[in-house]
């Protein structure tokens, strides 16, 4: 892979081109990691609105009508459905992997068959979440096991 930085004092905004022979994983992993860098979503905790950066985000999951957002350091409340959040992040490297979760793929560490054809995931923080029969497919496609 070749990078190459032009600055360029007289332009206005920064641009970000890829030049790719086809879209791998790794691209669309570049893609999504460069789409995160500014994206916040506000949650909440103890009462108290903060804005949390994305990429901080471990997984997210919804219980019994809530939704729970998982960070490095904390865990933290979202007014937004499991699915609006979905909608949101799914070109910032978040995945589906049950009725009710949302993993952010960077954080994965390994990936286990279970029963029934169910995965494990063990994140980087050494939390375990389960990846139901119906997701299981895509996660082990974008994570270039198969």
């Amino acid at each position: 892979m070749k990078i190459t930085v032009d600055i360029n004092e007289k332009l206005d905004d920064t641009e970000i081109s890829i030049h790719c022979k086809q879209i791998t994983p790794n691209i669309e992993n570049i893609i999504a990691m460069l789409q995160m860098m500014n994206q916040q979503l506000v949650v909440t905790k103890n009462n108290e609105n903060y804005l949390l950066d994305v990429s901080k985000i471990l997984y997210i999951e919804a219980l019994e009508r809530k939704t729970f957002v998982y960070a490095n350091d904390d865990i933290y409340e979202s007014k937004l459905k499991l699915y609006e959040m979905e909608e949101r992040l799914c070109h910032s490297g978040f995945l589906r992997v049950s009725k009710s979760c949302l993993v952010h793929l960077k954080f994965i560490k390994s990936i286990k068959n279970d029963v029934e054809r169910k995965l494990r995931l063990t994140l980087e923080n050494g939390e375990q979440l389960m990846v139901s029969r119906q997701y299981a497919e895509e996660i082990k496609k974008r994570m270039g096991v198969i």
